[in-house]
């Protein structure tokens, strides 16, 4: 039985929006929402970048009974991994049995505004297992010390720590982070319905749930929607790893420049027609993921929820 969420975009929505949009999707009936986390957001277009820990403060007082994770934090370089353990057992104590730490391997994009240089892949990889190593010895409780390879820990202790273990859902595009995902975490996030993924976590021993992300874009017309996509989100367009190694918004919006609206729009069901998004989500479901959220681009959000009340929800039961 497939779950549905809803995208909580921070590169899109300021804070109070976000903290709106999330009681607005469980009063519409959504279980889950999964929140961005981001430093700086993609492009100056999107416009907003709030500081993520801030907001799920305000959406767990704000709500009740709608799960929440992070979509996703990267616990390796602009953040300590002792901080991020710290933040999300606050947060799962402020939402007992309702959060959850979505992790993965970041983007130059977030993580180099400290300075400490964007490593290569591989080391990438190497710094989130160990980062998953100390947050999970720190939720263990008592005075905790870590000497690592990448990662030094002295004699800390989290006090406020949530009565149930929180989840790590582990995010990846590839066979060596699917199979990091299986090893340590307890569920998988990816962003593309790709079954080989689905296989490598599995074959790693995986067994939680599969968190995945339906981008659409409802508006009145097509043309509309096709040119929010563009406005928004052209870099999505981009091939190859740009995704990861370009360091500033302005750069993304300078390579873009040769997306075309084609190139932004394709696999992205835009208007009012709910069959595309229905087909999404099938193959979405076919691809073996059972946990998944629907990411409105744009402002229209009252309209994405009409749209989900009177043509989504009741086809996708």
């Amino acid at each position: 039985m497939t779950t549905f969420g809803y995208w909580l975009s921070s590169e899109e929505q300021a804070p109070l929006d976000l903290v709106r949009n999330a009681v607005r999707a469980e009063e519409e009936g959504f279980e889950l929402a999964m929140i961005s986390d981001h430093f700086h957001p993609w492009s100056d277009r999107q416009g907003q970048s709030g500081f993520v820990w801030s907001v799920l403060g305000a959406i767990a007082a704000a709500t009740e009974r709608l799960r929440v994770g992070t979509g996703v934090t990267c616990p390796t370089i602009r953040t300590h991994p002792a901080i991020v353990a710290h933040a999300a057992a606050t947060c799962g104590a402020l939402m007992p049995g309702r959060f959850f730490l979505g992790l993965g391997t970041g983007e130059n994009l977030n993580e180099h505004v400290l300075g400490d240089g964007w490593p290569a892949p591989d080391v990438r990889l190497e710094l989130l297992e160990e980062a998953i190593e100390v947050i999970r010895l720190l939720w263990q409780g008592g005075e905790q010390t870590h000497r690592g390879k990448h990662y030094t820990v002295d004699h800390a202790q989290l006090y406020t720590l949530p009565d149930e273990p929180i989840p790590i859902a582990v995010a990846a595009g590839k066979p060596l982070a699917a199979e990091v995902a299986g090893r340590l975490g307890d569920a998988l996030v990816n962003v593309e319905p790709d079954p080989a993924i689905v296989e490598g976590y599995r074959a790693a021993g995986g067994d939680g749930p599969h968190y995945g992300q339906v981008k659409l874009c409802w508006a009145e017309s097509e043309e509309e929607a096709k040119q929010t996509v563009f406005e928004l989100w052209r870099h999505s367009g981009l091939e190859g790893t740009l995704n990861q190694e370009l360091p500033r918004p302005s750069d993304f919006d300078a390579v873009a420049e040769s997306v075309t609206l084609e190139m932004a729009t394709e696999g992205v069901p835009c208007g009012a027609d709910p069959a595309p998004v229905l087909a999404l989500v099938r193959e979405w479901e076919e691809a073996g993921f059972d946990q998944i959220c629907l990411h409105q681009v744009g402002a229209d959000q009252e309209g994405f929820f009409r749209f989900w009340k009177q043509e989504l929800h009741p086809n996708l039961g």
